[in-house]
This record gives structure tokens, C-alpha cells and sequence, in this order.
């Protein structure tokens, strides 16, 4: 159980930083809680004022990137606006965040859940089948009204997010395209794959 809950946020914030950096550097089982405190400038016992172990610091280091990815898209799983548009705003909300958390790029997609509890797990997990679920529907909506004919929404909903997920090796913002750009063009490449490179249909 995290203590002092609700209390003194940007000191826990900056801590979940410093680790979410050292996970990546030297990887999760090579990082010590001393690390962790020698990279904020305490003592360890200042961490677990704040977390009960590591392992929930790396609990909580997925869970903040999976809720930022989701939070933002939650509402299109009902939502009958444009499909198109609904893509749109997936590819690139989901990039910012992507690439906001590049130094986290390892942990949700190698072997960072076998190091949470059975319980943890379920959680990032459940998280990330929520993405793909509001993914498959909003591709599976342009279907409907034959904005995306023919195409198996459960594959180009993998590609698309295995897309924007890669880009966390490649990136760098002082190099090549910006943010918005490289949004814009993944969500163009998105696009005329679902529609075959046929001109789309907005009906």
C-alpha cells in the first residue's frame, strides 16, 4: 500500500521519473531501491514513505502510461462521430503519450509484467485490451458505413498500434519530423490501408 496517498504528488512524480529512468538504463532487476533513492537524493527509507517495494513502483510506472493512453480515447467506444476522425485522434493522442514515455519503452511490451503479481498484471493487462478493444470497434464502425471495406479489424489494430509503439526506438524530436507531423503522416499510412488507397468515404 502506497503511504501518505494524495500527499506531496510532485515528490512521488519525480520519484516514479527517476525510476522509470534507471528501469530503462540498467533494466528492472538490475535496479535497487538504493538506486532508485540515490537517484532522487534521499535516503531509501524516504521511498518507502511512498511505495511499499519495487515492485509497486513499476506498477505504477505502467499504470500512469497505459490510464494517459487510454483516458483521452475512452469515450469513442461509444462514440458515433466519424471513424475517420476517431482514428485520427487515437493516432495521435496515443503518440504523444508514446513518445512522452520513451524512456519506458521496454517495460510495457517486454518483460516487465512477469515482475508484477497476479493481480498487478491483470490490471495493465485489462488496460491494454481496452485500447485494443476501442481500436477494433472504431475500425470496426467504418466497416459498417464502408469507410474501411474488407479489412480484419483486429490485425489493422495491431499494426496501427505496434506503429506508433515503435517509434519510441527511432525518435527523436530534434531530428526529421515533428510530433504532429510524424502523427499525421502514420495516421495517413493508417488510413489508406484500411481503405485499400482508395479515397475514403466520409458518408
Amino acid at each position: 500500500m502506497i503511504k501518505n496517498k494524495g500527499q506531496n504528488r510532485p515528490q512521488k512524480t519525480k520519484m516514479l521519473d527517476k525510476a522509470r529512468r534507471l528501469f530503462w538504463k540498467k533494466g528492472y532487476n538490475s535496479t535497487s531501491m538504493r538506486d532508485i533513492a540515490r537517484a532522487y537524493g534521499c535516503e531509501p527509507a524516504n521511498i518507502y514513505n511512498f511505495f511499499s517495494n519495487k515492485e509497486e513502483i513499476l506498477y505504477e510506472v505502467l499504470l500512469e502510461e497505459m490510464e494517459q493512453i487510454i483516458n483521452p480515447i475512452k469515450y469513442l467506444e461509444e462514440d458515433d462521430t466519424s471513424p475517420i476522425e476517431q482514428l485520427r485522434l487515437i493516432i495521435t493522442s496515443h503518440l504523444k503519450i508514446t513518445l512522452s514515455f520513451r524512456r519506458s519503452a521496454k517495460l510495457l511490451f517486454d518483460i516487465a509484467l512477469d515482475n508484477l503479481s497476479a493481480a498487478k498484471r491483470k490490471k495493465i493487462i485489462d488496460l491494454r485490451d481496452t485500447y485494443d478493444r476501442i481500436i477494433r470497434r472504431v475500425i470496426r464502425r467504418g466497416k459498417d458505413i464502408g469507410c474501411f471495406p474488407g479489412i480484419d479489424e483486429k490485425m489493422a489494430g495491431l499494426m496501427i498500434a505496434s506503429m506508433i509503439t515503435r517509434t519510441r526506438i527511432w525518435f527523436h524530436p530534434k531530428k526529421g519530423l515533428s510530433v504532429a507531423e510524424l502523427a499525421d503522416f502514420i495516421f495517413e499510412f493508417a488510413l489508406n490501408g484500411l481503405t485499400g488507397g482508395k479515397p475514403a468515404n466520409k458518408a
